[in-house]
C-alpha cells in the first residue's frame, strides 16, 4: 500500500531516537494447546519460555481509555478460559510514574513509541519471548525494525497514528473559512474567537511539540531556548483555554462545550461514529485535521511489565490481537491505522482511503515522531507542569 511505503521513507527520513490494581494475581496457572517450536532467529525471555497460546492467569491489561473493543476482550476471554482486567492511564508519563513507584499486578501495558526506549532504560519492561507470538509475522515489515525498539526486543506495535486539531464545522472548511494551524490555539487573535471554548492534550511532549511545531522548531528540539519559548507559547494561550484534557477532549467537543481540540485521530473519529445516529450524522457536524506546521505520527506498542505475574498469558494476548482478524477489528473499532499487512483486507475501507488516518505523502513530510531526548525528558515536563499551573 502507498500509506505503508510513505511510512517506511518517513521513518528513514525523521529523526526519531523512538520516542494500583486489586486484582488476584495468585491465581492457578492453566495452559492451552501446546505451541509449534520457535522458529530461528526468536527469542525467549528471561523468565523462561511461553509455549504458543499458553496462559499462567488472568490478564491484567493497562491501557489508554476507549483503545480496544470490548467484544475482543470478550473473545480473549472465551478463547483462552482466562478473565482480563482492565485499568487506564491518560498520558505515558503518568503510566511511567505508577510503575516507577512499584506498583504491582500489571501484565501488559501500551506505551508510545517514545515511552518503550524510556521504559526499557527503567528495567520496567520484560524481553519478549518471540516463539509464543507466531503471528508476528502479520505485521507490515514497516513496523519492525522501528527506532525506538530496533530489535522488537520489548514491543510489538499496537496501532499508529497522529495528533493534530478535532473541531466543529460551525467555525467552516479548515484552510478555506480558516487557517488549518495551530494558531487557533496559540495565535491570541485566532484563538481569541473561540476563547473558553479550546482544549489542550494534557500531555508534556504532546502539547510543548504541538507549540513547537507552530513555532517553526523540531519537536525533538534539545535547544533550551526553544522549550522554554514554547512553555511560554502555552501559558500565554491558557487565557483561551477551557482545560487541559486528555481522556474527555473529544466528548467535550461532541457534546458542543469545545469548538476546538487538540488530540489523538482515532479518538476524534470513534467519538463522531458515537454520537452518529440512524438519523444523525456527526461527521456532517465535526472534523479533524493535521495542521499546516505538521504534529506527531506515533506507533502504540504492546509490553510486558518486568516481572509481570502473568507473563504467558500476556504473551497470548498480544498474539491474539496480531491475529489477521482481530487487528481488523481493532481499527474498524478505534479508527486507527493498523501495523497489521494481514488485517488489511478486513479494514473497512472508508478507513483505508480516509486520509485522516492514513495521511498523505505531503502531510506525513512534516510529521515526526516524539523521540527519547534523555536528560532533556525532564526539562520538557518541568516546562510543561510549569506553564499549565
Amino acid at each position: 500500500m502507498k500509506r505503508l511505503i510513505l511510512m517506511v521513507a518517513a521513518l528513514a527520513l525523521l529523526a526519531a531516537a523512538c520516542g494500583d490494581s486489586g486484582t488476584d494475581t495468585t491465581a492457578a496457572p492453566t495452559t492451552a494447546a501446546p505451541g509449534t517450536t520457535a522458529a530461528p532467529g526468536t527469542t525467549t525471555a528471561p523468565g523462561g519460555p511461553c509455549e504458543e497460546g499458553e496462559t499462567d492467569g488472568d490478564l491484567v491489561l493497562y491501557n489508554w481509555t476507549e483503545y480496544i473493543d470490548p467484544e475482543l476482550i470478550d473473545a480473549f476471554e472465551a478463547e483462552y478460559g482466562v478473565g482480563v482486567t482492565e485499568d487506564f492511564f491518560t498520558s505515558n508519563e503518568e503510566m511511567r510514574s505508577k510503575l516507577q513507584a512499584g506498583a504491582a499486578g500489571y501484565d501488559l501495558i501500551v506505551p508510545s513509541d517514545y515511552m518503550v526506549a524510556i521504559l526499557a532504560e527503567d528495567g520496567l519492561l520484560e524481553e519478549l519471548d518471540t516463539g509464543a507470538i507466531p503471528n508476528l509475522g502479520n505485521l507490515d515489515p514497516t513496523f519492525t525494525g522501528l527506532p525506538f525498539d530496533p530489535d522488537g526486543t520489548y514491543s510489538v506495535p499496537y496501532q499508529w497514528g497522529t495528533t493534530g486539531i478535532g473541531f466543529n464545522y460551525e467555525l467552516g472548511e479548515p484552510g478555506e473559512d480558516f487557517p488549518a494551524t495551530w494558531g487557533l490555539i496559540f495565535d491570541p487573535e485566532l484563538a481569541g474567537d473561540n476563547s473558553g471554548l479550546i482544549t489542550l492534550l494534557d500531555d508534556s511532549r504532546e502539547t510543548m511539540g504541538a507549540a513547537l511545531k507552530y513555532l517553526g522548531y523540531s519537536l525533538n528540539t534539545t535547544d533550551e531556548a526553544e522549550i522554554q519559548e514554547a512553555a511560554e507559547l502555552i501559558r500565554e494561550a491558557r487565557a483561551n483555554l477551557a482545560t487541559f484534557d486528555s481522556d474527555a477532549f473529544d466528548d467535550l467537543l461532541v457534546a458542543g462545550e469545545t469548538l476546538v481540540a487538540h488530540g489523538w485521530n482515532g479518538d476524534f473519529f470513534a467519538a463522531f461514529d458515537g454520537a452518529s445516529t440512524d438519523d444523525y450524522d456527526a461527521y456532517e457536524d465535526y472534523g479533524y485535521f493535521i495542521p499546516d506546521e505538521g504534529g506527531v505520527a506515533w506507533v502504540d506498542n504492546m509490553a510486558i511489565v518486568a516481572d509481570a505475574p502473568h507473563r504467558c498469558t500476556a504473551h497470548a494476548f498480544i498474539n491474539f490481537i496480531l491475529d489477521a482478524e482481530n487487528g481488523a477489528a481493532l481499527t474498524n473499532f478505534n479508527f486507527y491505522a493498523s501495523p497489521n499487512a494481514a488485517a488489511e483486507a478486513m479494514i473497512d475501507p472508508e478507513i483505508l482511503e480516509d486520509t485522516s488516518i492514513y495521511p498523505t505523502d505531503e502531510t506525513f513530510e512534516n510529521l515526526e515522531f516524539i523521540a527519547d531526548l534523555g536528560e532533556t525528558n525532564a526539562l520538557y515536563e518541568q516546562a510543561f507542569d510549569e506553564a499549565r499551573s
